[in-house]
C-alpha cells in the first residue's frame, strides 16, 4: 500500500510541475510579447529629433552677477535669478513669461545658499518657433 500511496504521489507532484511548467511558459510568452509592443512604440525619440528641428536660435552666454553684491546677503540669490531674467529678455529678445530656467541652472545658482550666488554663470539659451527660451548650463560645467 506504501508504494501505491507514493506511486499517487508521484502522479500528482508530476501532474502539478506540468501545470507550473505550462504557466512558466505563458509567462514567458507574455514577456516576449511585451519587448515588441515595446519596440513598436518609438514615438518619444521621434518627438525629441522634432523639439530638436524647432529650434531657431541657440547662444552661449558668460552672464556676469557681480552687481547683486550691491544688494543685502539674504537678497542675493533672488537677486541674481532676477538678473538671469533680465539678461535672457534682453540679448534674446522676449517677454519674462517666455523664458524657462533648468532645473540644473536654478540648482547651480542656489548651491552655495542664499548669500553666495555665483559670480558668473556659463549658460546655454536655445528659442524655439513659440518663442520659449529655454536657459540650460553650457557645456563643461
Amino acid at each position: 500500500m506504501t508504494t501505491e500511496k507514493d506511486e499517487k504521489t508521484a502522479k500528482a507532484s508530476k501532474e502539478e510541475e506540468s501545470e507550473e511548467e505550462e504557466i512558466n511558459e505563458e509567462k514567458i510568452e507574455a514577456a516576449a510579447e511585451e519587448p515588441k509592443e515595446a519596440k513598436e512604440e518609438k514615438p518619444e525619440p521621434e518627438r525629441k529629433k522634432e523639439a530638436e528641428e524647432e529650434i531657431v536660435e541657440e547662444r552661449v552666454y558668460t552672464v556676469p552677477f557681480g552687481k547683486a553684491w550691491i544688494v543685502p546677503r539674504k537678497g542675493r540669490t533672488p537677486k541674481v535669478i532676477r538678473m538671469l531674467k533680465a539678461f535672457v529678455k534682453k540679448h534674446m529678445k522676449v517677454d519674462d513669461d517666455s523664458i524657462i530656467i533648468a532645473r540644473e541652472v536654478n540648482e547651480k545658482i542656489w548651491s552655495r545658499g542664499i548669500e553666495k550666488p555665483p559670480r558668473r554663470l556659463r549658460i546655454r539659451a536655445t528659442k524655439d518657433k513659440e518663442g520659449t527660451v529655454t536657459v540650460n548650463l553650457a557645456e563643461g560645467n
